[in-house]
């Protein structure tokens, strides 16, 4: 049996599998480096989501891999050389794809969540 205690906050556990959705959006609206694409996604949530930056750089490197951005070095704001990321044409098509499978999922997970408050 288990406890109350027991519960655990589900914390960045929903982010698995959708921070390359979370970057793609934040690149669809202009081209950054990683640093700020983190600041951008904290902003978007209002300060709920925090993305670890270990996490955005790997998921930079798969995209780029999979076509969905590219890169370009320039210097940043503070005057330091940055990594540049943009979304491409195949990155586009994807968001659009990723984002309506993201809110079937939503839905159906909102259904089920509902089904209590019926009673």
């Amino acid at each position: 049996m288990t406890s109350h205690t027991d519960a655990r906050p589900l914390g960045s556990d929903p982010l698995r599998g959708s921070i390359d959705l979370l970057i793609l959006k934040a690149l669809s609206l202009e081209s950054m480096h990683g640093w700020g694409i983190g600041l951008r996604i904290q902003q978007f949530s209002e300060g709920r989501l925090e993305v670890n930056q270990g996490s955005i750089y790997p998921a930079l490197q798969r995209l780029e891999h999979r076509g969905l951005i590219e890169s370009e070095w320039d210097t940043s704001d503070n005057n330091r050389r940055a990594r540049y990321y943009s979304i491409t044409k195949a990155g586009r098509r994807q968001l659009e794809i990723e984002t309506q499978s993201w809110e079937r999922i939503a839905g159906v997970v909102n259904r089920v969540l509902a089904l209590g408050d019926r009673e």
